[in-house]
């Protein structure tokens, strides 16, 4: 398993602990920098960062989940599902440190192994809705590059 495979899985673990109320983002903290995995250095950072940042965005992030996944309020999805689009919309959206396609892959990954057989296609589906929408206000500013002088 990637160092930044094992980063998502313990954000994804700490997340799902906030959202069911079981810790506070403090307690969580506290927990995993007691353990074998805050050695790790900057995998350890890389948790951190992308832990805190998704539970500090949650309203940004479900607003962005809201927009492409009409049929599926949040607060009806399984906890575990809202958890690793939560983390994946910040990689992608606000983060913005992986390739898309990267962030779509591990979420998929995450939602076979800790979810239902069905959650790794209805990641795919909305994350990839996300992925286009935040992709495409980039696109539109970006301007084409200049033609060779002598073309």
């Amino acid at each position: 398993m990637s160092k930044r495979r094992l980063a998502r899985e313990n954000c994804l673990q700490s997340l799902y602990l906030t959202d069911s109320g079981v810790m506070t983002p403090e307690e969580v903290l506290a927990v995993f920098q007691k353990g074998d995995f805050a050695r790790e250095g900057k995998v350890f950072e890389f948790y951190k960062d992308i832990f805190l940042t998704t539970f500090s965005s949650t309203q940004q992030i479900d607003s962005i989940i809201r927009s492409t996944s009409r049929n599926w309020e949040i607060d009806r999805m399984a906890v575990i599902d809202r958890c690793i689009l939560r983390l994946a919309v910040c990689e992608l959206a606000i983060l913005r440190d992986a390739p898309a396609p990267v962030i779509i892959d591990e979420a998929i990954e995450l939602a076979k192994k800790y979810s239902t057989e069905k959650s790794g296609k209805f990641v795919n589906g909305v994350l990839d809705s996300i992925a286009r929408a935040v992709k495409a206000p980039a696109d539109a500013n970006d301007t084409p590059p200049e033609p060779p002088a002598n073309a």
